[in-house]
């Protein structure tokens, strides 16, 4: 049969609903009347008439199946809900489950809440069965909606419908409070009362908990919850190991973060490389150095390859207590273990050794970053150039620039200024004269940007021959 348009259906429903005994649609109904066989039954004829009957009533209006469809892809939720109650006064219809569902959510979504609490309690009188997934659904579009009250009230309202909480009505409650700080210990009480409206936390119940105290800095509260998980048969995961370690570092408490990670160890856990970038991280800024590269090393044994930022963070913290002869042999292990350092690694070492004056060791490691095609900052290549000169290596600040040039980099102004006056200074012309050829002879790629090292070397060499004219 031919689906009538919206408007179509909006008009004939109204029409129903003014008529709604329907004499002139059945008025019609004793030139199309049934011809019974005389040795029909009585209950035979009248089930074939009641089928009738009805069949003369869905093609009027539509049968329940068209007006759930037809319900289900309106944009205006008022338009679908009234199609609803058009539906519902005429004789002997009865919309499905499906219907009241799709139309309830409708209703949510669009922020009719009076209206869409209406048709649930609709639900329960008429006796039809519910689905759990509905509560969750309207649970979840009150927290949508920044109304935590609300959802806890529906969490309580299941029990109206002779139905017990499941665990994810009771997580999704809880997820939905604890993201407001004054539902903080709604929610907990929430949590402690559930067994008495018959559902049993679980280790996701205890995780969106224990998360959220310690983002409120409660970290005893958080650790209490692990504590209780034991008592009560509920196994802890990964995600409940890392949260609390990674609550115990932000409050710098690094030795426990480290015992807990050595219970999760005992019990047969693999971290995660979260858990680990975390607690590395931590004992790099306390300055347990030594366990940081103890945990680096552990950390394949375990089941968990380190990547690059493992290495990096115990680089870093080597080369920021001046240990970066250190850090050369945390990169050096990178490699045989199938990580390979990144320009990160590099700079952060280069910068290390530079901060240590140990130049030679920098420029080994810059020769080997730019081999790998890494194209360093600015600031590297002056690191590196204002340290041999500052120690009297001009031929060796030189040799740097060259390098840097012969693989396209661009050295910044400020670094022809650090070398060149230095340069100036040396007393054979002949000798300044060829350091600055051997720099100035590299063939320079488009990509260094020739216009701007030319224009800074113009400028600078004009100025010290004038000084030069001046003092003669």
């Amino acid at each position: 049969m031919h689906v009538l348009p919206v408007h179509s259906y909006r008009s004939r429903l109204r029409s129903i609903a003014n008529h709604c005994s329907l004499p002139q649609l059945f008025a019609s109904c004793s030139s199309t009347q049934l011809k019974h066989h005389p040795q029909e039954s009585h209950q035979e004829k009248q089930r074939k008439e009641e089928q009738h009957l009805k069949r003369k009533e869905e093609s009027s209006i539509g049968s329940p199946a068209r007006i759930h469809k037809l319900i289900a892809v309106q944009s205006d939720p008022l338009l679908a809900k009234e199609i609803f109650d058009l539906a519902s006064r005429q004789p002997n219809f009865r919309h499905p489950y499906a219907t009241f569902h799709s139309l309830i959510l409708k209703l949510g979504r669009s922020g009719h809440f009076p209206l869409m609490q209406s048709l649930l309690s609709s639900l329960k009188s008429l006796n039809y069965p519910i689905s759990p997934s509905l509560f969750s659904q309207i649970i979840q579009i009150y927290g949508d909606a920044g109304l935590p009250g609300e959802a806890l009230k529906t969490f309580y309202r299941i029990l109206h419908f002779n139905m017990k909480p499941l665990p994810k009505h009771l997580n999704r409650v809880l997820d939905i409070l604890v993201n407001h700080r004054n539902f903080l210990r709604p929610a907990l009480d929430l949590f402690r009362l559930a067994h008495k409206y018959g559902v049993s936390p679980n280790t996701i119940s205890y995780n969106i908990l224990m998360r959220a105290f310690c983002l409120n800095d409660d970290l005893s509260i958080a650790y209490s919850l692990f504590n209780q998980m034991s008592k009560r048969d509920v196994v802890p995961d990964i995600e409940s190991y890392r949260i609390l370690i990674q609550g115990f570092c932000r409050k710098s408490q690094v030795n426990k973060a480290v015992d807990l990670l050595e219970d999760m160890l005992n019990k047969g856990f693999v971290p995660d490389t979260y858990s680990y970038s975390t607690l590395l991280n931590s004992l790099c800024r306390k300055k347990h150095l030594k366990a940081a590269y103890k945990l680096l090393c552990r950390m394949k044994l375990k089941g968990c390859n380190p990547d690059i930022v493992h290495y990096n963070t115990v680089i870093l913290g080597f080369c920021r207590e001046g240990r970066a002869l250190d850090a050369c042999k945390v990169l050096e292990d990178m490699p045989p273990n199938g990580c390979l350092p990144n320009l990160v690694s590099y700079q952060t070492l280069i910068g290390g050794l530079s901060d240590q004056g140990l130049y030679d060791e920098a420029r080994k490691y810059t020769s080997e970053m730019l081999s790998r095609g890494f194209a360093p900052h600015f600031s590297v290549v002056y690191l590196l150039v204002k340290g041999f000169c500052n120690i009297g290596k001009l031929e060796e600040a030189c040799g740097v620039l060259e390098e840097f040039l012969r693989h396209g980099q661009t050295p910044h102004i400020d670094t022809w200024m650090e070398i060149l006056p230095r340069i100036s200074e040396v007393d054979e012309k002949e000798n300044f004269d060829c350091i600055l050829n051997e720099v100035l002879k590299i063939e320079v790629k488009p990509s260094t940007r020739i216009v701007e090292i030319r224009a800074g070397l113009e400028e600078y060499l004009i100025k010290k021959k004038l000084t030069r004219s001046k003092n003669k």
